[in-house]
């Protein structure tokens, strides 16, 4: 059985990884391994909204997002962070096809439930994996932007997290890899901190509950939990700046924290 992984990536972390990271994802190509990439982008998509003057909010963590925000979203998504990806990959010698959710009707996608006060921001409903199977099958590394479509030809911005479960159980993916700028989830442990092997979702709420994990942390957990759906069974949350990162979230285990349902 060949072995393949689904690994999730903000835009602005995968800006800042450095070459030796798309270098192991190529020697991880050459060794057969299939990778599949769902992006993000929040950060850009904020500041190209901003440099063109449409105002933007957030509803409990999701962006607002009227017809005119979509084009944006896609223009960020599909177009630049997608081809920045691609390009990188490129560069390290390996091979890469940039996608979004459009392309095929890979992603296909209904309005969320409070779709009334937040606009057009999609759930997931079914993703054509024999597109992504046929890519790897090509010998490309399938980049994918998180943007969906309906029967109807509407398009909707996706989460980048659920999309990116979503892609990893329909391929048959159990563990999904989230790619952060950093190590794993932190425990203060006899005064120091140290990165949590493996954390069930239900300790990950009993520790923002208590405090232990906050700020900027909470989102990235929470991030990491939204992948778990469907066939996955198990996120792990890895630092990308580490050499030879994803060859040892791959194949050895034992780095950054697993993300266990319970």
């Amino acid at each position: 059985m060949e072995q393949r992984f689904v690994m999730k990536c903000g835009g602005s972390t995968l800006a800042a990884l450095p070459a030796s990271f798309f270098e192991d994802l190529r020697s991880l190509q050459e060794r057969g391994v299939k990778a599949v990439i769902v992006h993000g982008g929040g950060p850009a998509i904020s500041e190209t909204l901003g440099k063109l003057g449409i105002a933007s909010e957030f509803v409990n963590g999701l962006r607002k997002t009227s017809d005119e925000v979509l084009d944006v979203v896609e223009m960020v998504l599909a177009g630049r962070i997608n081809k920045e990806i691609v390009r990188r990959i490129g560069q390290s010698g390996a091979k890469a096809l940039g996608l979004s959710g459009v392309d095929g009707e890979l992603i296909t996608a209904q309005p969320v439930a409070n779709a009334d006060e937040i606009g057009f921001v999609g759930d997931v409903t079914d993703v054509n994996a024999a597109i992504i199977e046929g890519v790897m099958g090509m010998g490309y590394i399938p980049v994918i932007a998180p943007i969906g479509i309906d029967a109807a030809g509407q398009r909707y911005n996706i989460n980048a997290d659920t999309a990116a479960g979503a892609v990893a159980s329909h391929l048959g993916v159990e563990q999904m890899i989230v790619v952060t700028d950093v190590p794993g989830i932190l425990k203060t442990v006899d005064g120091e901190k140290q990165v949590l092997p493996t954390a069930t979702v239900e300790e990950i709420e009993e520790m923002i509950a208590s405090g232990e994990i906050y700020g900027g942390m909470i989102p990235k957990v929470r991030a990491a939990i939204a992948c778990i759906q469907g066939r996955v069974k198990e996120v792990v949350i890895v630092n990308g700046d580490v050499p030879g990162v994803l060859s040892k979230a791959v194949l050895e285990g034992g780095i950054g924290t697993r993300i266990i349902q319970s």
